[in-house]
Order: structure tokens, then sequence, then C-alpha cells
């Protein structure tokens, strides 16, 4: 089966099982920045935690992007990492703001996908999981998030090269999958990955996909 061909019928198999991933009300893009990064290193749990208590104490990005570090460390301590991430936040938010004069992104509805993607990456701790993800959710902009979870089940599965890197991960599961159907992909892959395909036992047996799995059929599980 053609790579295109497998990543088609993998998606219309995840979406038979597990439906169409619901999404929370998508974010404004520096809202989706802001959690993103927050969100590096720890589970959706914290990150909202995090990220609600951010905007609780500081109801503005100005307000967090002029407050004492510490405070903002201490406030996002949840998501863990707080000593690189706080500052880190604060110091695209001035960025941003002294290249831009505000905090108002609007400026990027004019801007390529490729513009937008430079742009995004330019800033340290963005990298292009970020990037993506605040593409595709906040700025509607076609990009393929690969997470931990995605690296992993696109490489079991046979989507990826076994020794490609995550960086080239990204381009390369882009050009697989139809533009349409990168969100309702990336979200059930990041499921198959949670609840079944397990770094450490994988539960082969129960998986949709198994059929078409190089990682199944190598090991010549049979259910």
């Amino acid at each position: 089966m053609a790579d295109q061909d497998l990543a088609y019928t993998v998606h219309n198999i995840l979406l038979d099982h597990f439906g169409y991933p619901e999404w929370r009300n998508p974010l404004p893009a520096l809202d989706e920045l802001v959690s993103t990064i927050l969100s590096q290193n720890t589970n959706d749990r914290n990150r909202d935690i995090a990220f609600d208590a951010l905007c609780e104490k500081f109801p503005t990005w100005e307000l967090v992007r002029d407050a004492d570090q510490y405070d903002v460390i201490n406030t996002i301590r949840t998501a863990g990492l707080a000593n690189q991430k706080g500052p880190r936040i604060q110091n695209i938010l001035k960025q941003i703001t002294s290249d831009h004069g505000s905090l108002d992104l609007s400026f990027l509805n004019n801007y390529s996908k490729d513009e937008v993607k430079t742009w995004l990456l330019s800033f340290k701790g963005v990298g292009l999981k970020t990037a993506a993800i605040v593409m595709q959710f906040s700025l509607d902009i076609p990009a393929f998030p690969v997470d931990t979870h995605i690296y992993r089940v696109s490489g079991r599965i046979g989507l990826r090269p076994e020794k490609m890197n995550v960086e080239n991960a990204h381009k390369h599961l882009e050009n697989l999958f139809p533009k349409e159907s990168y969100k309702a992909a990336h979200l059930n892959l990041i499921r198959l990955g949670r609840e079944i395909c397990h770094p450490r036992t994988p539960e082969c047996s129960i998986c949709p996909i198994r059929k078409y799995c190089q990682y199944n059929n190598k090991n010549n599980r049979s259910y």
C-alpha cells in the first residue's frame, strides 16, 4: 500500500473507531502560543491549570509581560519547568511588543503560511510542534503537529521511515495526510498513542489498525 493510501486508510479507521475528535474552543493565537509553551513536558491538565492561573492573576498579556518574573514563575509552577517557561513567555511578549508596537497579532493575517511559520520559530523555545499547533488550531493554517505519541505511533505503523527524526516527521506527515484531515488525524493519532499504542506495552490485540501496522505484522501478532 502506498504511503498516502496508508495514511488515508489509518485516518478513516480511526474516525470510525474514535469518531471525530472534540477540541476545545479555538484560542486566539497569542493565547494558544502561551498555552502550548506551558504544555511542553507536561500533561494537558497541568497545562490548563497553569494557563488558567496565569490568566486569573494577570487578566491581560501586557500585565504578564510587565510582571515581576518571580510572580509569573510562581503562578505557572503546576506546568513544570516554570523557571524556563516563565521567562520564555515574558521574553516572547516583550519581543512582539518591541517589533510590532503592541501584542495585537492581526498582522499575521497578511502573512503567508511560510512567513507565519518563520515568525513563530524565531522565538526561543518555540519549535516545530508549537508552531504547528498555533497555526492549525488558532490561525486555521494547515499544519501537522508531531508530538511524542504521533512520532511513536507513526513509526510503528510505518507512516514514516524508522530513523526519521521528529523535525523531519512534521513535513513528511503533512505530505501524507490530506490537509482537511490534519486536525482529526492529529488528535486521533494522539488518542491511539495514549489509550492503545503505549510506549512499552502496546495493546495490539485491541488496536483498530493492527492489520495495517508494521510493528504488529513484524512481530507476527494475530488476533
